[in-house]
């Protein structure tokens, strides 16, 4: 029954190719056969390392008479939300209208031509805990289609406006300060679980984009990042045999873990484990947390590039939390085995899809990590996944894929998320390799996200009930939605990972940063501004704008330092210790190159490389503020004593 998903790209779909279950994917065939059978639609959205989606197919989707009971009344799409995240988002909105319950398995009933009447999350095979059985919820339904379908469409209509409405809600403010920043990170600090660390109680995320946040206030906030960081290491929450961290903890000690472990969670936390264990090499922590955060950082590096990391470059978007041991599937049954054990074992399996944006997260995090660190495989594994993402993810004119499994390609359009965080991580290795071919291709992806946006004034007017989007995906956001008025404008908030929106900010500023020109400074901005209310108001939903906004309010420091030469692995050669100094320093932007690849960047229109040589053929290093630069110097202690 299930051939239409026997060839998917997504593992989610061809693990239901077996099921009993008439699977359409998501596409114009599934609405077309449920218009031809004036059918409703049941749309299933989960993913490959859901636990509880394995659940549900295997009580309910897999089962014979279930499966009957749904092919005979309604046309089944089954969507992976990692896939299709504009699809995800559009009917997790939906779905809050009739339940508080969010999570996956989500399960949407939809009239043919799209639109949600009811949903909810996991069913149970038999009632229980005052929950229906999913063949009482297909029955309950299918009665209500057939004689009371107008009610079922009134209520479908009346989602629909309301979601349309709340979309154009206004939104924004003014850039904040540090006043403003500030409050934000006691907000946080507020909500801190002081005994277990973290924020707040059961169930518990890492919350990686918020810890960003953190890292980037000295004091309090960077503090708070290292003790909550530490504290979560410390936890059940991390595999202390390979390195990475699980998905979120079901209870407030981080204790039992659901043990799948996502690509973004880790790339992430890497990122804030180099940015702290930077700032502790500049001296604001005590040595022993240093290493500590250090560790935790090579332990994530380990787990990206042994485990994570498949033959062809790319990054896995996950690793399940489900393993057979002994002939039994378990949950976490190879997570919780000793190292001894584990040889016994087959480790479970990966989500081998590999996903253009959180690959691009790998790549920066990898790049930065490797000199930090001290850890050159990093940035062998980022250029690796950076070489495959340019072959298969980015067509010869521009266009960026979504998704690819084993060298094929998904139709799934691209996210906003997928322009701006593989922009980000193509700078980010631009900057550790000093190959400028990687940032022309970002300002490429960043210009093509800002020309597809509608024209905005050079200070939007916040006030306005539709504020100008400032980018946008090239081609639109996905054909099925938007045909039938269902696609939603990007959703700022970051649970788990940066938002599209904050994602292109970010790349964004980072290109102005290197001189590319003030237009990539003005779109950050303004991005920014129209989230600087919701941000302030909810510091835990907004952690990567409010790290950009931080980033945005402190004085604008660039510092290049000129090498000599790079050695076999790529890693720079020069005065070690002008080079330790440059990368603890306080600044906005540091880079390291040679005389040769500054040129380059020069002669490709990035004017902070301009001019910048050896002085005498030693190591030099240039500290501008906001593109005026001091007189060259050439040993640490004169670096040191420039004027902050």
């Amino acid at each position: 029954m299930g051939a239409r998903l026997a060839d998917a790209v997504s593992p989610y779909l061809r693990a239901h190719a077996g099921n009993p279950v008439d699977w359409f994917p998501w596409g114009d065939d599934a609405f077309a056969e449920a218009r031809r059978r004036d059918v409703p639609l049941l749309i299933s959205i989960g993913y490959a390392t859901c636990h509880w989606c394995h659940v549900m197919a295997r009580e309910s989707f897999g089962d014979a008479l279930t499966a009957h009971e749904l092919n005979a009344h309604f046309v089944a799409v089954k969507v992976d939300r990692e896939e299709h995240p504009d699809v995800d988002a559009s009917y997790l909105a939906a779905a809050s209208a009739f339940t508080r319950e969010l999570g996956w398995p989500l399960t949407v009933f939809a009239t043919p031509d799209g639109r949600a009447f009811y949903a909810g999350t996991y069913f149970p095979p038999l009632p229980q805990r005052g929950m229906p059985s999913f063949r009482q919820v297909l029955g309950a339904v299918g009665e209500a289609w057939r004689d009371r379908r107008g009610q079922l469409e009134e209520t479908a209509a009346a989602v629909a406006t309301a979601l349309a409405a709340a979309s154009l809600a206004p939104t924004g403010g003014a850039l904040p300060g540090e006043q403003e920043l500030g409050a934000a990170v006691a907000e946080l600090a507020a909500d801190e679980d002081r005994v277990h660390g973290g924020f707040g109680g059961a169930p518990k995320f890492p919350i990686a984009p918020v810890l960003g946040f953190l890292a980037q206030n000295a004091g309090e906030g960077r503090e708070l990042a290292r003790r909550t960081l530490l504290a979560m290491a410390g936890s059940p929450l991390r595999d202390g045999i390979d390195g990475g961290f699980f998905r979120y903890a079901t209870r407030s000690d981080w204790s039992e873990p659901h043990y799948e472990r996502m690509l973004t969670d880790n790339a992430l936390l890497l990122d804030v484990s180099v940015e702290l264990a930077r700032g502790a090499e500049a001296g604001d922590a005590d040595e022993d947390d240093g290493d500590a955060v250090a560790a935790v950082g090579r332990g994530i590096v380990d787990y990206l590039t042994t485990t994570l990391q498949l033959p062809d470059g790319g990054f896995a978007s996950a690793q399940d939390s489900e393993s057979l041991v002994d002939g039994v599937r378990t949950e976490g049954g190879y997570a919780t085995a000793d190292a001894e054990r584990r040889r016994t074992l087959e480790p479970p399996p990966l989500d081998e899809k590999v996903l253009t944006g959180w690959n691009g997260l790998a790549i920066g995090a990898l790049a930065r990590a490797a000199p930090v660190l001290g850890v050159p495989d990093a940035l062998v594994a980022a250029r690796r996944s950076a070489g495959y993402l340019l072959a298969e993810h980015v067509s010869p004119d521009g266009v960026v894929r979504r998704a690819s499994r084993d060298g094929v390609v998904s139709s799934a359009r691209a996210a906003l998320e997928d322009v701006g965080m593989l922009a980000g991580g193509l700078i980010g290795l631009a900057l550790a390799t000093g190959d400028v071919d990687h940032a022309t291709v970002a300002r490429t992806l960043i210009d093509a996200a800002l020309d597809a946006a509608p024209d905005a004034t050079a200070d939007d007017d916040v006030t306005a009930a539709e504020p100008s989007a400032v980018f946008a995906v090239p081609g639109g956001a996905d054909p099925v939605l938007a045909e039938r008025g269902l696609a939603l404008p990007t959703d700022p908030a970051e649970g788990v990972a940066p938002s599209g929106i904050t994602a292109c900010a970010t790349a964004a500023w980072r290109l102005w940063l290197l001189g590319a020109g003030d237009r990539y400074r003005e779109a950050a901005e303004r991005a920014m501004r129209q989230l600087a209310g919701a941000a302030l108001e909810r510091p835990i939903a907004f952690g990567a704008a409010l790290e950009l906004m931080t980033r945005l309010a402190a004085p604008v420091v660039q510092l290049v330092v000129v090498v000599p030469e790079r050695d076999g692995s790529g890693r720079p050669r020069g005065d070690d210790e002008l080079l330790r100094a440059a990368r603890a320093a306080e600044a906005s932007l540091v880079v390291i190159v040679t005389e040769r690849e500054a040129a380059a960047f020069a002669d490709a229109g990035f004017d902070l490389f301009a001019g910048r040589r050896l002085i005498d053929g030693r190591t030099a290093a240039y500290r501008c503020r906001e593109f005026v630069c001091a007189l060259p110097v050439t040993d640490r202690a004169a670096l040191e004593g420039l004027v902050p």
